[in-house]
C-alpha cells in the first residue's frame, strides 16, 4: 500500500496533523487533544497565565460529542479539522 493509499488509521501518531482556526487564523497542529492553556498559546503566544487575566475560550465546529462550548482552566477537548477557536483576554485591574 503506498503512502498515499494508507487509511488514516494507520498513520502513526507523529504523522497526525489537522488544520484548526483561532481567532481567524489557519493553525496546523498535531496534537489530537488541546488543553485550554495550550489553545490560549496558540491564539497569544505571549499569554501569561496571571491572577488580573482573564482568558475566555469558546470553540464550534467539535468532535460530535461536544461540538461547540466554552474551555476553561484545566478543559482538553479532542481536535476535528475545520474546529474554530476563538480567544479573548480581558485585565482585570
Amino acid at each position: 500500500m503506498s503512502a498515499k493509499e494508507q487509511k488514516p488509521k494507520d498513520k502513526k501518531p507523529e504523522d497526525w496533523a489537522t488544520e484548526i482556526i483561532v481567532n481567524g487564523r489557519k493553525v496546523e497542529v498535531t496534537e489530537k487533544k488541546l488543553s485550554f492553556e495550550q489553545v490560549v498559546k496558540l491564539a497569544f503566544p505571549e499569554a501569561e497565565f496571571l491572577p488580573h487575566m482573564v482568558y475566555t475560550v469558546t470553540y464550534k465546529r467539535g468532535a460530535n460529542q461536544k461540538p461547540k462550548g466554552v474551555m476553561v482552566k484545566g478543559d482538553v477537548v479532542t481536535i476535528k479539522k475545520g474546529m474554530v477557536f476563538n480567544v479573548t483576554r480581558t485585565d482585570k485591574s
